[in-house]
């Protein structure tokens, strides 16, 4: 029997919106990361996706890992001008300067609170006491597009230099990094 997911990986077609889609839904969405490599990589593709489809992200993603060095937040820190309009001439990855530029500054940031707090994962997971915050919803309409949570750690983010963290973004942020859990009641990835 096939499992049940989300509706939101569903397509009008009720076919899934793609297999990357899928992939992302069943084994990495509103699942707990503590890794800082990857909580930094989900920061930059977050802030990568505004604007854009999800599903465009996830399809550029590998693109997106090998154009920023791995997302290793110390090579990213140091990018400079030269590295920016190499970035720009990449087809692969989103080429927006603002954007890319926001990815520097906030690998800067990132290090700053990883200096400060240990790792960004303390950081990050301080917000809510190392819980998973889990929204019980019942249908995925009922999904709010940020709350105070979001907007709490947005702000906090913005006053320490973040930028593309928006209250929306950081909500779905929280939710890509399992911060947030709202998979469907009914989902069997819960």
């Amino acid at each position: 029997m096939e499992k049940r997911r989300c509706d939101f990986s569903l397509g009008k077609t009720g076919r899934p919106v793609s297999e990357k889609a899928l992939l992302y839904h069943d084994t990495r969405w509103c699942k707990p990361e503590h890794r800082d490599g990857e909580l930094f990589a989900m920061l930059i593709l977050e802030g990568m996706q505004a604007g854009v489809s999800w599903d465009l992200i996830l399809n550029k993603e590998e693109n997106f890992r090998r154009a920023f060095d791995g997302f290793d937040p110390a090579i990213v820190a140091a990018y400079d001008e030269k590295k920016v309009e190499e970035l720009l001439q990449d087809k692969g990855i989103i080429r927006n300067r603002n954007k890319i530029e926001a990815a520097i500054s906030n690998a800067r940031a990132f290090l700053k609170v990883q200096e400060e707090f240990g790792t960004f994962d303390a950081f990050l997971w301080s917000f809510t006491g190392g819980k998973v915050i889990d929204h019980h919803l019942t249908r995925m309409d009922e999904m709010p597009a940020k709350d105070e949570l979001s907007e709490r750690v947005s702000a906090e983010l913005k006053r320490r230099g973040f930028k593309f963290v928006g209250a929306t973004i950081v909500y779905s942020y929280l939710q890509g990094v399992g911060v947030i859990n709202d998979h469907a009641e009914d989902c069997d990835f819960r």
